[in-house]
This record gives C-alpha cells, structure tokens and sequence, in this order.
C-alpha cells in the first residue's frame, strides 16, 4: 500500500510499505477520507517524544472495515475513529479518562494512541482498535466522518468548561477545532460566542460566531466572559485567555499540545483575585466523540465547509506545503488515498 511516512525530524516521503495486519482487538480499516493537523507538523519537527521514526501519522480520518473478526463490527462497516485507546485497567483508564493513561505507549498493555504511538491514517489501510471506532451514522459522509476527532477535542473542551446556556463564550484560535468549537457553543445554548484570532481563516469564523477580533483589536474582551476555550497553541493566546475571563469564570487551554510552549507574563493575583477555574483539555475522554457525532448528524456542526483543499495521497508534499504555509486560508487540507 502507499502510505505517508515521517523518515525523521523534518523529512517525509510517500512509499510502498506492506498493508498492516489487524492484530487481536484491531480491524483493518480502508482510509476513505484523511486530514492533516497542526499537531502532524509538532510531530515532524520532533516535539512529541513519544513518536519514533519512522513514522506513519495521521490522526484525522474515516473509512471502511475491510477485515475484522468482531461481530459487532462487521466489515463494511463506516467508521470513524477517534484517537486515544486506553489500556483499560489503570486508575485513569477506569475514570473513563483513557487520554490520560498510566501505560501510555505500551501497546502491550492494550494502550494505543493512533497516529503517535502506533501507525495512523495517512495511509490507504490502517488497523485500528476497535475501541477506537465510531460507526458513522447514515447522515454523515466520509468527509464529515473524519472529523470525529476534531469534533471529540471541541465538545470536551466545553464540557471541561461546563458550558451553560446563555453563557458569554470567547474562542481563541480560528483553526479547525476552534470553529468546531465555536459552533458547538452556539448548538448548546451560548448566548454569545467572540472568535479571536489572526489571519484569512478569521474572515471564514464570522459565519461561525457573533463577532470576530483580531488580538490587536481585543481590550475590549477583558474580563467578559463566562468561558473562555484557547486552541491558538501559544503563550500569548493563554495571556489572553486568562484576561479575558469575567471575575469567576472558566478558562480551558487546549492548543499547546506539543512541547516547548512556556507560559510567563501572568500575574497569578488575576487568577487568584478573580478566583478563575483555569484548565487544560486534553483530547477527548471516552463517550465524548460519539456526542459530538451525534451532533453532527443532526445538522448542528458544519464541517464540510472547513476542508478548503483536497488532494491524492501521491501529492501529499503538496497537501503539506499547502497546509504549512496556511496557503489561500487552509484549515483542513483532505487526502484521497
């Protein structure tokens, strides 16, 4: 098969490699539809220690069981696939908080985190652990369908938040979990949702939220909101989420996922003095994904609209450059395999 594969930090190519086999627990699943993520480019420039190269990325995706000897997943099975599968026996694991894991990395243990610490979806075949599966409901394509990570890392991040109705919402960061974010927020009630952030993809937000700032133009969000979610990955983006939170609000961080994001020029007394709940969100925990595509189907996320350029497999360099250098406003650039 053809697959996308990380050599080492900073090289890629696209090579034959052998079709995976499914292991006991696994399903081999056709990649219909795949996207690539910010965090794929964290992975590339070795800031997530517990990737080895080479490396098959790819945590964004959709597909078709092919080969599976669980009833419950027969193939032909739509599936998509959400990330995290924990080892199921640690005391996190038991929480249902499988992305936080005690035996991270140690697929023996059952533990798997697909396109990290095992080969993800960039790829024509993937096996997949079917505690990672999501059977796409009738009403949801391919394309949406792989999104079921996206959606699962916005929905977990307001629920962390505890989002209520009419709550005043800021978003910052307008890539694609943000949007999702943002529209999440207005499908569960917010009574106002703010996008900040730079770029063409701001001007793609105002279809998504009530207003859009730029940080530039942003004072004026100080100490204004109910609940501020942070997908901007920056430390700027955290100082700001912080001073843009009302006296008793909720802050959740969730972009700085990789490593070497440090956070200085906070005044811990505007935490303390404002008694701020202050989160981070990582991924999402179990149940979450399949809320979120639940959401989907019902017509409250529209997903489709942020895949701005599509490309085959074999042209991934491209699909890469495309996606780096955020040409014409890219937010999710989708492979064909």
């Amino acid at each position: 098969m053809r697959a996308v594969v990380f050599r080492r930090t900073n090289e890629f190519a696209v090579e034959a490699i052998p079709i995976p086999e499914a292991g006991h627990g696994d399903v081999l699943v056709r990649v219909r539809a795949s996207m690539i993520c910010a965090t794929d480019q964290k992975i590339l420039a070795g800031r997530f220690p517990a990737v080895r190269f080479p490396h098959v990325p790819g945590h964004e995706f959709s597909g078709e069981i092919v080969a599976s000897d669980h009833p419950s997943w027969p193939t032909g099975t739509r599936v998509g696939v959400e990330v995290h599968v924990g080892c199921g026996t640690c005391e996190r694991c038991r929480e249902g908080m499988y992305t936080l894991c005690q035996n991270y990395g140690k697929r023996e243990t059952g533990h798997a985190h697909i396109g990290f610490t095992v080969p993800g979806g960039l790829a024509e075949y993937v096996a997949v652990p079917v505690g990672a599966l999501h059977a796409l409901p009738e009403e949801v394509s391919f394309d949406e369908g792989a999104w079921t990570d996206n959606l699962g890392i916005a929905l977990s991040a307001l629920e962390r938040g505890r989002l209520a109705g009419g709550d005043r919402v800021i978003v910052i960061g307008p890539g694609a979990i943000g949007l999702c974010a943002a529209q999440l927020a207005r499908a569960l009630g917010a009574g106002r949702v703010v996008l900040v952030g730079r770029g063409d993809r701001l001007g793609r937000a105002r279809d998504y939220a009530d207003e859009t700032f730029t940080p530039d133009r942003s004072a004026s969000l100080k100490t204004t909101a109910d609940l501020v979610v942070e997908f901007a990955g920056t430390a700027e983006a955290a100082r700001d989420a912080i001073t843009f939170a009302r006296r008793g609000g909720r802050v959740v961080l969730g972009g700085a996922t990789g490593t070497g994001v440090e956070l200085s020029g906070i005044d811990l007394s505007t935490i303390v003095r404002g008694n701020l709940d202050v989160l981070g969100s990582l991924a999402n925990p179990k149940g979450v994904s399949g809320r979120a595509l639940s959401l989907l189907a019902q017509g409250k996320v529209r997903v489709l609209d942020l895949i701005t350029h599509r490309f085959p497999l074999a042209a991934f360099d491209e699909a890469w450059r495309t996606f780096a250098e955020r040409r014409e406003g890219a937010i999710r650039v989708m492979l064909t395999p």
